[in-house]
């Protein structure tokens, strides 16, 4: 039996991956407490990100997306297009750790606002309060 170590880590990644997904979605929708909802959303797009970094991934041989010829062949495009890994998932996740940030710190800020009403942050305890 022939493994290819390659595709078994890229196998056990990816269901790792799924796994850190779900657990986070439990910690999100099941939790009452809103800090470790706040730490499971913040996990959840931590592991989203890593999901799109590993789309545009390539097998080996890969190259980062930087061509370094200034006057290239087309040879060299080619080649470069073949083994180039994919820099718009790249693009993508930088934005989106940015965003994930700025969203994180509002949400941060509200769980305060809300123990600084209400005196607790679990949330079936708000939901009672709410009036």
């Amino acid at each position: 039996m022939n493994i290819n170590i390659d595709e078994f880590l890229a196998n056990i990644s990816l269901i790792s991956l799924i796994a850190i997904i779900g657990i986070s979605l439990y910690g999100i929708f099941a939790r009452p407490n809103i800090i470790k909802k706040i730490i499971a959303l913040t996990i959840f797009t931590d592991a989203a990100n890593l999901l799109a970094i590993l789309v545009g991934f390539r097998r080996p041989p890969s190259i980062p997306p930087v061509l370094l010829n200034l006057q290239p062949s087309p040879e060299d495009i080619r080649y470069f297009t073949q083994v180039a890994v994919d820099p718009l998932p790249q693009a993508l996740v930088l934005t989106a750790i940015v965003i994930g940030m700025a969203v994180n710190l509002l949400i941060i800020f509200i769980a305060l606002q809300v123990y600084r009403l209400y005196g607790t942050l679990d949330v079936r305890k708000v939901r009672r309060l709410r009036g």
